[in-house]
């Protein structure tokens, strides 16, 4: 892990995890002058808001037609739709 992986990742989700902030302040001793610089804009990314401390949810995403079959049939959308078209 490097303080510019830590960085983009968390730029890019706006979120940044314990164990990410947690190796940050441990290595904080090491690093160079650009990794200071680094370290501090993404402080204060966290406390603008504009990064949060938490978690990030896994980036292997099921496609669309799976979600619909999985969360919006048990729903009942398709066959509110059947039962307005027999009407």
């Amino acid at each position: 892990m490097t303080v510019g992986e830590v960085f983009l990742q968390s730029l890019s989700t706006g979120v940044i995890t314990e164990r990410e902030m947690a190796w940050l302040t441990t290595h904080q001793g090491g690093f160079s002058r650009e990794e200071e610089a680094t370290a501090l804009r993404l402080g204060r990314l966290c406390d603008a808001g504009e990064v949060n401390l938490g978690c990030r949810i896994s980036s292997k995403r099921k496609p669309a037609a799976t979600l619909m079959d999985e969360w919006l049939e048990p729903l009942g959308r398709r066959r509110h739709q059947r039962a307005m078209a027999l009407r």
